[in-house]
Parts: C-alpha cells; sequence; structure tokens
C-alpha cells in the first residue's frame, strides 16, 4: 500500500495545478463577459430610447442656472429632442448656437443676493451699451444706474434704454448740474486738485460727482454692492466656477470692505475692428497677475515704443459694500468718510478694458477736447501720456499718417511677438465675452428689445418720456434733502477731526522699469 499511495502522489500534485487553472480561466472569462454584456445591454436600451439623460430629471430648483434664466423655458430646451437635419446643424438662421440664452427675461428677483449695481458716465449709442448692460446682466449684476448725455440721452437711444428691467437714466440736466454744484465734495480736499480743469480733469470730477449720486441710489434700491465702470470695459470674474460676478463678491469675508479687479487691456490685432466686445481676445495682463522677473524682463519687447506697459491705466477698478458713509476717491476707487476701507485685490478677476480698439477712437476723443495740440497744452487736459501723444496726431496728422500711427503704436500685427508673449503669460486669450455677446445677438436679445420699445410709443410721447426723466434729478434732490444734509455734518465732523485727507486716486499708468528697484 505504501509504495501505491507513493506511485500515486506525483499525479494528484499534477492534477492540482491544472484544475486550479481551469478555475482562474474560468473567471477570468466571467470577468471579461460581465461588463461587456451590460455595456451591450445599456447600448441597446439607450438606442431604443429607454433610457432618459439624468439631466432631464433634476428639478428647476436643483439644477444649476444662468442668471437671470427662466427655469420653465430652460427646462423646455433640455427636454426637446434635437434634429439630425443638415439644415438645422449648419444653418445659424434655423438654431442658435448657445439655446440657453432664448427666452430670457432678465427679471432678476429680490431673493438673490448679493444685490449688486453698476453705475456709469456715458455718451455711447446703443451699439456699445446693450451688450455692455446685457454681459453684465449675464454674469449676476441686477442693477443699472447711468447718468447719460449725449448720444445716450437722445431720444431713441433713451427710449430704449429705459425699456430695460432695472436700468435707471439720469439725465445731464441744468437741474443736475445746480443739485450737484451743492454736493460737499467741493468743500472737501481730496478732489479738489482735478477743479476746474478741462477734458479728462472735467471728466473725473464729473464721474466722482455722479458716483456720490449712485451711492445714494444704491442705499435706496437695497443694493450690496456697487462699481463704476465706463462702458468700454467689461468685468472678468475669473475664477468662479459659473462665471459669476454675484459668486465671486458673495465669497468676499464680511470683514472686506472693498475689492479691486485689476485690469487687463485689449491688444487688437486689426485696424477695421467695428465690434470690440465681438472681434476682441487677445489682452495683456496686468502686473499684479504676472511674477515680477516677468513683467520687467518683457517690459520693452511689451511696450513697443510706448510711453508705458498699457496705454492707458493700469491701476483697476474697485467694487465696494454699500454702507454708511461710502464716498468716491475718484473714478477708480471708494473711500469712507468714518474709516479706512479694508480693501482686497482680486488674484484672478479682472476688468477687461477695450482702449483705442478702433481708429475711430482717436478722432472721437479729439473731438471731444478743446485742447491745443501742443505738448505744453495737452497736459492740462490728459492725466496719462499715451492719450496726449494720440491727441496730437489726431489733430495735426493727415488720415494716412494717423492710421500709419495707429498699426504702429497700438495695433499687434507681429505674430511671432504676440506667441512669445502668449507663452510669457504676458498675453492672453478671453473668449467668454465673445462667447456671450454672440448667444445674445442669436438670441435676438437686442433687436427684439429695440423693437419693442420702438412700437410701444410715439414720438411725441418719446419726448414726454424724455421731458418726465429730466425733471427726475429735481426730485431725486428734495426727496435726499434730509439725507444731504446729515451727511455734510458728518462730514465737517470728520475733517475736523482729521489732520490728513487722501487725494483721490487718478488713473495711474503701471510700474515702469524705472520703478523695479522700488517694488
Amino acid at each position: 500500500m505504501a509504495g501505491l499511495y507513493s506511485s500515486m502522489r506525483p499525479a494528484s500534485s499534477s492534477s492540482s495545478p491544472q484544475s486550479s487553472q481551469v478555475f482562474n480561466s474560468k473567471i477570468l472569462l466571467l470577468l471579461t463577459l460581465l461588463p461587456l454584456s451590460l455595456a451591450l445591454f445599456a447600448f441597446v436600451l439607450q438606442w431604443r430610447g429607454e433610457i432618459d439623460d439624468p439631466t432631464t430629471r433634476w428639478s428647476p430648483k436643483d439644477r444649476l442656472e444662468f442668471p437671470g434664466m427662466d427655469a420653465s423655458t430652460s427646462s423646455e430646451h433640455i427636454t426637446r429632442k434635437s434634429s439630425s437635419s443638415c439644415a438645422e446643424i449648419l444653418g445659424q438662421s434655423r438654431s442658435v448656437s448657445f439655446p440657453y440664452y432664448r427666452d430670457w427675461k432678465f427679471n432678476y428677483t429680490s431673493d438673490l443676493k448679493p444685490k449688486i449695481c453698476i453705475t456709469t458716465s456715458t455718451s455711447a449709442g446703443l451699439e456699445q451699451i446693450l451688450p455692455w448692460i446685457f454681459y453684465h446682466k449675464v454674469i449676476g449684476v441686477s442693477s443699472f444706474f447711468l447718468f447719460v448725455e449725449g448720444k445716450a440721452a437722445s431720444p431713441g437711444v433713451s427710449k430704449v434704454l429705459e425699456s430695460i428691467p432695472d436700468v435707471k437714466l439720469i439725465y445731464r440736466t441744468r437741474e443736475l448740474e445746480e443739485q450737484q454744484a451743492k454736493s460737499r465734495i467741493w468743500n472737501e480736499t481730496w478732489l479738489s486738485s482735478f477743479f476746474y480743469k478741462p477734458c479728462n480733469y472735467e471728466l473725473f470730477v464729473k464721474q466722482s460727482l455722479n458716483m456720490e449720486m449712485a451711492i445714494v441710489m444704491a442705499r435706496e434700491a437695497d443694493m450690496d454692492w456697487i462699481l463704476h465702470l465706463d462702458t468700454d470695459e467689461l468685468i472678468h470674474p475669473a475664477g468662479t466656477r459659473e462665471y459669476s460676478l454675484r459668486k465671486l463678491l458673495s465669497d468676499v469675508p464680511k470683514y472686506v470692505d472693498m475689492v479691486v479687479f485689476p485690469n487687463y487691456e485689449s491688444s487688437v490685432e486689426r485696424d477695421d475692428i467695428k465690434d470690440p466686445f465681438s472681434e476682441v481676445s487677445m489682452f495683456k495682463k496686468n502686473y499684479d497677475h504676472l511674477p515680477k522677473d516677468t513683467y520687467f524682463g518683457n517690459y520693452k519687447e511689451s511696450t513697443r515704443g510706448n510711453p508705458n506697459y498699457f496705454l492707458t491705466y493700469g491701476n483697476g477698478k474697485s467694487a465696494a459694500r454699500v454702507q454708511h458713509h461710502l464716498r468716491p476717491n475718484g473714478a477708480h476707487r471708494w473711500h469712507n468718510y468714518m474709516k479706512s476701507p479694508k480693501e482686497r485685490k482680486l488674484d484672478e478677476a479682472a476688468v477687461l478694458h477695450y482702449t483705442y480698439t478702433k481708429f475711430s477712437d482717436l478722432t472721437s476723443r479729439r473731438d471731444r477736447c478743446g485742447c491745443k495740440p501742443t505738448k505744453d497744452d495737452v497736459k492740462r487736459c490728459f492725466m496719462l501720456e499715451f492719450d496726449r501723444s494720440a491727441f496730437i496726431i489726431a489733430s495735426t496728422a493727415t488720415e494716412e499718417e494717423m492710421l500709419s500711427w495707429y498699426r504702429e503704436h497700438v495695433v499687434w500685427t507681429d505674430k511671432t511677438l504676440n506667441m512669445k508673449l502668449m507663452r510669457k503669460g504676458i498675453l492672453t486669450r478671453i473668449h467668454a465675452p465673445m462667447v456671450i455677446m454672440q448667444g445674445l445677438r442669436e438670441a435676438g436679445t437686442f433687436t427684439s428689445l429695440i423693437a419693442s420699445a420702438q412700437s410701444t410709443s410715439s414720438g411725441a410721447e418719446l419726448l414726454s418720456t424724455v421731458t418726465n426723466n429730466n425733471t427726475s434729478s429735481t426730485a431725486f434732490e428734495g426727496k435726499n434733502d434730509d439725507k444731504t444734509k446729515e451727511a455734510e455734518l458728518t462730514g465737517r465732523k470728520v475733517l475736523e477731526a482729521s489732520d490728513m485727507v487722501l487725494s483721490a486716486v487718478p488713473p495711474l499708468p503701471p510700474p515702469t522699469m524705472n520703478d523695479d528697484d522700488d517694488i
């Protein structure tokens, strides 16, 4: 038996590995076939239309909406079946590229927080103001206080602007000027160095006076934040998941009174730009968003023979919490009569400044100023060196000479240099405004608004509306007499208690090579 047992042992040991291999092979086959079968089963069900897109089962209140989007209409577009027709895919007139813009009402409810308002002083036309307003509505701005004059105050333009919800127009009337002549600002020193000077200095004072009135309106409208922007500037709320200014400001700590948006400057690549918001995508970054070595190491190539790194200002714009005793500190900053505001500079968000984007900007700036085109006289009129040079060229050169100068100093035609500076991080591409503007146009937002405004009033009603609005500043003055007196008394107390009053912050150029050692 022992011999028989010993002779059988090798056979037993050899059969054990074989059975183990067979078992492992079956397990591997099962693990391979199971997911393939499940995938095939899911594919068949989806192909037959028995599995819905999970997004269609989300409730409107749980779904992430774009600011101002109507939940009922958006759910219709999500569930609507798409057609495979070539005409619908290729024909832009048949279907919009961004269907979520369709049927937007932009009617904001009071429970959306924080409530943000923008104030501006403008004489632009609808082609600039309408895209500017609705872009900022898309990113979460609630209200607009527009101090209008010139083209912006004309009956055709103002009627359209007045028809937009949460847009208030304040006309530059004699009554408004008389009211602003009584402002406490004239008795204070922080803006006094800009008084009684022409062109840009006059505009700077006018903007500050308008900002002072906008603060009162913002407080009455229960706004949480206020910004001052020009209509050639767009807020770029980078760093937020929803590309939302509301989200950006809601994340600001409560102890912060003011946030600063460093400005990026447009870098046009053609001399025939007609619609900057839709045609310009290249921008030069601010010093605050660049490493010091990168900024100064490429300073010469970045300026391209111009006086400074930026053509115009480089100290950004700011948003302030609407608080008691808030006041403007020039067009770029805010201040408070009772305390030094706690300020935070944003690391990613910026204000996009579309400056000198059109060749016609040279002559339009010239036509707004009556200074002599001499080096001495332009210093009285303009704060920044490039504005002075541009004014002289526009006043003395021929059309061909102006175009040649514009191409040399403004247009970025050297693609090799552009690519080099883009790799260094100095230049950057930003397409979000272009996408939003395109979506708004394809949805018919602007054309339908203009058509609606024109169809709802006759010429007589239009003139009547303008007349009524021209008297609104007087009503505003009477309504706020008590608040104005209270503010004046507070201001006097502050001035008496303070040994030094900070000057207004003017538009300042970015750091130059001479500043390298001081930074």
